[in-house]
């Protein structure tokens, strides 16, 4: 990254005072700036005791709390840089997506940064305000908001500071980027009803159409998370003969979805046919639950996100379903709109509202398609064309 100072490359593992100094207004007591992409290791195949599962999962996140500064490059001085806000890089969906944020800064010759909230509403709000400062609002931002009200002041900031924003999957239902033209220029989502529903029929079908299911789900207040619940809830009216055992919160978290589904085998052992997970991060933590008292394979799971350790489940008969929404394509695609905007190849309040909020195209991976899905989207780097700015709408965002 360049913010104005000299600075050598450095990568700062728990980033000392001393070195934070270097940053001051990007530092806030728990800041985390990186364009570093952790391996997207899996998680391995066979049972794990429970606390060394998640003994190995924080040590994983622990690893990504670090400040990366990349060594000065010959950019051109008006040149906007390009910033993607996501979660965690410890998850392999936002890792995937910050590839593809990488990769598009690489192909227009901008600098790029990451920042990562850790789920932290009001580090995420502060660290984009941080940054808007100390670019002068020559940026690009593509942002996942912690939370559905974190967004009104990340587009209220990058309006004053002149920046131009996408934002994905979290927003207020009254928030819309044609009141902040042209700066707030896209919204992007995947129809989450659609989609949960999908996966909850796909496990239903993997259980004989009857049974016990439990079901995971992401933090309440998240858009994502109530769509995908509506869903499996659509998808239960329509199957009477399918109960819901338990619904629990898991916060989109594996460690704490394999606390959960621990102690539900504890409580239903045998009546739980079918394990149903609002994203692939809480179905890993389920599948690691269940190879730990061997029954992976024996009670299918579903997920949504189509990261790699998703798809080889799906390979291998443990998991029944994922969704894709291509978090590579979300990661640059996100900046590639706003930067168009930026640049005004597309003048955003001149774009139909279809082009405004959208959703993208999801894919539903089962036994049927994995393997050629693994082959292009997980063995291959995705082939993404970063003009192709509408080719995966898919619709205009239901209004609520």
């Amino acid at each position: 990254m360049s913010f104005g100072g000299k600075l050598d490359s450095l990568a700062v593992p728990f980033a000392s005072s001393a070195s934070l100094a270097l940053l001051p207004e990007l530092t806030s007591q728990r800041a985390v700036f990186t364009n570093m992409n952790p391996p997207n290791k899996d998680i391995p195949g066979n049972p794990i005791h429970r606390r060394t599962f998640i003994r190995r999962t924080a040590a994983f996140a622990g690893a990504t709390a670090v400040m990366s500064i990349v060594p000065r490059r010959a950019f051109a001085a008006d040149t906007p840089t390009m910033v993607n806000s996501i979660r965690s890089l410890s998850n392999p969906y936002h890792a995937t997506w910050n590839q593809g944020g990488q990769a598009f800064a690489k192909s227009i010759g901008a600098e790029y940064v990451t920042l990562v909230t850790e789920g932290d509403s009001e580090k995420g709000i502060a660290d984009i305000r941080a940054i808007l400062a100390k670019t002068g609002g020559n940026m690009v931002l593509n942002v996942d908001p912690n939370d559905s009200p974190d967004a009104r002041p990340i587009v209220e900031a990058c309006v004053k500071a002149g920046a131009y924003v996408t934002t994905q999957w979290n927003k207020p239902a009254d928030l819309h980027p044609w009141d902040y033209n042209p700066n707030y220029v896209a919204h992007i989502a995947f129809d989450g009803v659609h989609y949960g529903e999908d996966t909850a029929n796909a496990l239903i079908k993997a259980i004989g159409g009857s049974g016990g299911i439990v079901a995971l789900g992401g933090i309440l207040s998240n858009t994502p998370a109530i769509e995908r619940k509506t869903g499996l809830e659509n998808a239960l009216k329509a199957n009477p003969n399918v109960k819901l055992l338990d619904f629990q919160v898991a916060n989109w978290k594996s460690t704490e979805a394999f606390n959960i589904v621990s102690a539900w085998l504890t409580r239903f052992g045998g009546d739980i046919k079918g394990i149903w997970a609002a994203n692939d991060d809480m179905a890993v933590g389920t599948l690691e639950a269940l190879r730990a008292e061997k029954l992976a394979g024996k009670v299918p799971v579903t997920g949504i996100d189509g990261i790699k350790t998703a798809i080889e489940a799906v390979r291998a008969g443990e998991f029944a379903a994922t969704v894709s929404w291509d978090p590579y394509w979300q990661g640059s695609m996100g900046l590639s709109i706003a930067y168009a905007a930026k640049t005004g190849k597309i003048d955003p309040a001149k774009e139909p509202k279809e082009h405004r909020e959208f959703y993208g195209t999801g894919v539903l991976v089962t036994k049927e398609n994995a393997d050629e899905f693994y082959k292009t989207h997980i063995e291959s780097e995705p082939k993404i064309d970063f003009n192709d700015l509408w080719g995966r709408v898919t619709g205009q965002i239901r209004q609520s």
